[in-house]
């Protein structure tokens, strides 16, 4: 099945199609930006732009479009977070190109859409040395040839195989003429400085509200996103700018429940809210807490948003005042904190600000 078509980015897209069209793109290319904005889907349709040999390119209906929307191009090649293959001390290049073509061929078939990679997979030594190796060789199809390499913050070659990392280092260096290298990533500052600086670095924008309802509006999207139990103007807002957020996200709808409900719980006194932050889970809960906090900036944000147009100045104040809180305690549960705990500290500055 097709990708779905690659909403938003307009100004973005033409100013790459421009540099295209003069010769001027960079031959190794670092996207960056929030998780879930399509940093990914942009790399691929740049991938296509390249590749399609059509005056108004990227056409979408030659055979070279045809393929690179199946994620089936064979010189438009897609490497993401992967979970690491058995005995992967000494896996055969094949199988790798195997195992990824079967990850596509999945991401495919739900028309490019999918949830942010496990915490545990990576983009592993022997996944570096098949890059190298196919970079090397002629295209297959196009004149020219793509890599797309997505949370390239994951790439575990920088810190466990020095020869893969440097024989990388220098691909992306001096790539072959007839090659383009597009890294995303979410995390930049996890990237070693000698990726960065062999990069040039292209920010990618979180998406308006009308492009997301542009994305929901279409039947696939719609089907994966509505998992997350909200309503469409809910997930406009849970998006915050970024469509991949609602994929995968089952668990969104009560985040945002239970957002409003510590919310609510603090302009009802501080006891209801030590009550309430008391029926957080305990330390193996922190993700579904994180959620909650994600959630709650959301519903700040909406909020300082409606009093600024009410001229409500105290409440704007006091909601800009309390996201800051929140950020803080998002620090802390990244640690060892008990919800519990950063719960009632969060609450109680919450009810200090008036928020």
């Amino acid at each position: 099945m097709p990708f779905l078509p690659l909403i938003g980015h307009e100004t973005l897209r033409n100013r790459l199609d421009e540099q295209v069209r003069r010769g001027a793109l960079p031959a190794s290319l670092l996207f960056t930006g929030a998780p879930g904005i399509g940093k990914q889907r942009l790399a691929l349709w740049l991938g296509q732009r390249l590749l399609c040999e059509s005056a108004d390119a990227p056409c979408g209906t030659c055979q070279h479009c045809a393929y690179a929307l199946q994620g089936a191009h064979p010189d438009l090649r897609w490497y993401f977070p992967r979970p690491r293959i058995k005995d992967s001390s000494d896996v055969a290049l094949e199988d790798v190109a195997r195992d990824y073509a079967e990850a596509i061929a999945e991401r495919s078939s739900a028309h490019g859409l999918y949830p942010r990679a496990d915490g545990t997979h990576g983009i592993y030594v022997y996944t570096a040395r098949l890059i190298v190796q196919q970079a090397a060789s002629t295209p297959a199809m196009a004149k020219r040839k793509v890599f797309v390499v997505g949370d390239a913050e994951r790439m575990v070659p920088q810190l466990s195989s020095q020869e893969a990392a440097n024989a990388f280092l220098k691909l992306l260096e001096e790539p072959p003429a007839d090659t383009t290298i597009i890294l995303t990533s979410s995390e930049p500052g996890a990237l070693l400085a000698t990726i960065r600086s062999r990069v040039v670095t292209v920010r990618v924008a979180p998406l308006p509200d009308a492009a997301l309802r542009s994305f929901l509006a279409q039947p696939a999207a719609a089907t994966a996103a509505a998992e997350s139990g909200a309503n469409a103007g809910e997930m406009v807002l849970l998006a915050h700018g970024a469509p991949g957020a609602l994929i995968g996200a089952a668990s969104a709808g009560a985040a945002l429940e239970r957002a409003r409900t510590l919310l609510g719980a603090v302009r009802q006194g501080r006891d209801a809210a030590l009550r309430a932050a008391f029926t957080q889970g305990g330390s193996k809960a922190r993700g579904r807490f994180a959620d909650v906090l994600d959630a709650m900036t959301v519903l700040l944000h909406e909020r300082a948003r409606d009093a600024a147009r009410t001229g409500d100045a105290r409440a704007a104040a006091a909601a800009a005042r309390a996201v800051r809180f929140v950020e803080d305690a998002k620090r802390a549960a990244e640690g060892n904190a008990i919800p519990q705990l950063v719960s009632a500290r969060l609450l109680g500055q919450l009810a200090e600000v008036g928020a």
